[in-house]
């Protein structure tokens, strides 16, 4: 793949899904990875329980999208999501999708947006099933992207021993690596997140409380960290070492 900031992006949001409060977050967020090209957001603007959106899509310039619903119990906003997806997908257009949703009818959308090539960016809350969370390249929770403003979910930082507790985690962090390590067992830390993002679309250390792979790593207690030099300049590497192997 190319630079990340340079691809061009569709955001498509469910409102039944998604909450206002997530919005400047969320294009921040958006924004490490490329550019949002399209901005759509679908639900049944005539109902008040979405009035909270106007303000932001205004400021964001989110397009809204209008979609009745025909009969109780049916979800149109999936469907005409998924229509619209599939329309712009076929447009050759964009790189990668932005999907912001907890729901799962979004699963076979984003596995058949990445059979074409292009890379899925999923957002929802910690609830979302985990299939969607599987079928996305990278899933992040939106409980971290809510402004400081709004009464949402604080996300603790997790002590050492906390952490430790994480066995899946801990396991993932091993593996991970390992799996990336030369002879002597180092492994630099940018090859451990590419495989651990490969492995785990879910995983981000800002839910256990760190803003950066790097602090979570070293809170945990488990490896031990070098710093390299690159060449001449300023600039060092991180490289880790399970503390279990000498």
């Amino acid at each position: 793949m190319t630079d990340l900031k340079t691809e061009k992006l569709a955001v498509l949001i469910d409102a039944d899904n998604a909450q206002p409060g997530i919005v400047e977050g969320l294009l921040t967020e958006i924004a490490k990875y490329g550019t949002a090209n399209v901005k759509r957001i679908y639900g049944d603007w005539t109902i008040p329980d979405l009035k909270g959106w106007k303000e932001f899509l205004l400021q964001y310039s989110i397009q809204p999208i209008q979609q009745f619903r025909y009969t109780t119990g049916k979800n149109a906003t999936d469907s005409a999501m998924i229509i619209d997806a599939m329309d712009l997908l076929y447009t050759n257009r964009f790189d990668g999708f932005c999907i912001v949703s907890s729901d799962s009818d979004f699963t076979k959308l984003a596995s058949r947006i990445r059979e074409a090539g292009l890379f899925v960016y999923g957002f929802g809350e910690k609830k979302t099933p985990g299939p969607f969370v599987s079928a996305c390249d990278k899933f992040i929770f939106t409980e971290v992207l809510r402004s400081k403003d709004e009464d949402a979910v604080k996300i603790n930082r997790k002590t050492a021993s906390e952490l430790k507790q994480d066995t899946k985690m801990v396991n993932l962090l091993r593996r991970a690596v390992e799996n990336s390590s030369d002879d002597s067992g180092w492994a630099h830390l940018a090859s451990v997140g590419s495989h651990i993002a490969k492995q785990a679309p879910e995983f981000d250390p800002r839910n256990y409380g760190y803003k950066k792979l790097g602090e979570l790593v070293a809170a945990t207690k488990l490896f031990q960290i070098e710093e390299r030099e690159v060449g001449d300049g300023p600039s060092k590497s991180i490289y880790l070492k399970d503390i279990r192997r000498r």
